[in-house]
């Protein structure tokens, strides 16, 4: 039997990565927002007082990651997901300007590496640094079955499908086998405008919860039940394979271009189910974000810098000082591998 790909047709699932990833110095093409992702909160007073101390920035928080950028040098910023994120708090520390303010720690993991960052806002009196941060970071993980394959998870009761926000059934076919098993399992096939559920009828926690945002196609295949609907994640949900078998074959042809028509439409209007009530005042912006940049495209070793300054290093123990003949001053030994040229080439030159 001849397959069928939506993507065949010129669609194409935009791979989400900002939620997923840590970058630093980016284009303004990747600081743009992706379709879904909406910004939730703005502040421009803040710093980066890990990376660059004592340059005001702006921080932008959206539904997907955090993002900062320098007011004085745009290409100077820093993407952060918010699937990347282990530890979130609060820390008080003492600034350049001899004085102590509340800041924003954030802890995060990406390609096997740690990263530290601390945000202090430079207006005291403003704590939604860190408000908003922990806010949205807390709905982003409340709301992952909109965005991963669940198994065996508390979705049906009473033989119904608990909605999500959003959520709308489309259609409810009974009578659908599962066949991840040699002998196969029936059970109730549902299709809403965010996500394919399948559960067993003998057993409602047998089921599976497969959102679009993973799907990587969906086919009809000839298999030793006969033709049979294919469905296949993405790589980065892990690139499962799932396989119903549909009677009449009739029945199954009208599933699969509804399930075709309903997986372009959310290719159109994501869905990813974070929503945060912002205490002070609607800012939500669903459009792209304003300020204009001067692409940059830095090279490799100046993006293995900036890894540096924000690498998370073992150990808490101060190094010992040396003196630094052309400076005349005695300053703390660079860490393995970093000379002090080097982390001065961070520092952003002023000729234009």
């Amino acid at each position: 039997m001849e397959k069928c790909n939506i993507f065949s047709k010129g669609f194409l699932l935009q791979k989400m990565w900002q939620d997923n990833q840590v970058k630093f110095d980016v284009p303004f093409s990747q600081m743009e927002l992706r379709l879904g992702e909406y910004l939730i909160d703005k502040l421009e007073l803040v710093e980066d007082t890990k990376g660059n101390a004592g340059d005001r920035g702006c921080l932008l928080v959206t539904n997907l990651r955090v993002m900062w950028h320098s007011i004085s040098y745009p290409r100077i910023n820093l993407s952060i997901g918010f699937n990347t994120l282990v530890t979130i708090t609060i820390k008080i520390i003492n600034t350049i300007y001899r004085s102590s303010t509340q800041a924003l720690y954030i802890l995060t993991s990406y390609k096997n590496c740690r990263y530290e960052f601390i945000f202090s806002n430079l207006d005291i009196r403003n704590s939604r640094h860190y408000t908003s941060v922990i806010g949205v970071h807390k709905a982003y993980m409340s709301s992952k079955i909109y965005r991963e394959i669940k198994l065996r998870v508390g979705i049906i009761k009473d033989k119904q499908l608990i909605l999500l926000p959003q959520e709308i059934i489309h259609e409810t076919l009974p009578g659908v086998w599962n066949l991840s098993t040699e002998q196969g399992n029936i059970g109730i096939f549902i299709v809403t405008n965010i996500r394919i559920v399948w559960y067993a009828e003998m057993n409602q926690q047998f089921n599976v919860s497969i959102p679009y945002l993973t799907v990587a196609n969906i086919n009809i295949r000839s298999s030793k039940f006969g033709p049979t609907l294919i469905i296949t994640s993405n790589e980065t949900s892990g690139s499962y394979i799932l396989g119903f078998k549909v009677d009449p074959i009739a029945k199954l042809n009208f599933l699969h271009k509804e399930l075709t028509f309903l997986q372009v439409a959310y290719i159109k209007t994501p869905i990813f189910g974070i929503e945060y009530a912002f205490e002070h005042q609607s800012i939500c912006q669903p459009h792209a974000i304003t300020e204009k940049f001067t692409e940059f495209e830095p090279s490799e070793d100046e993006i293995s810098n900036i890894f540096n300054i924000y690498f998370l290093e073992g150990g808490t123990n101060q190094r010992k000082p040396i003196l630094t003949n052309n400076l005349g001053l005695a300053t703390e030994e660079p860490r393995e591998g970093n000379t002090l040229e080097m982390l001065w080439e961070l520092l952003p030159s002023t000729t234009q």
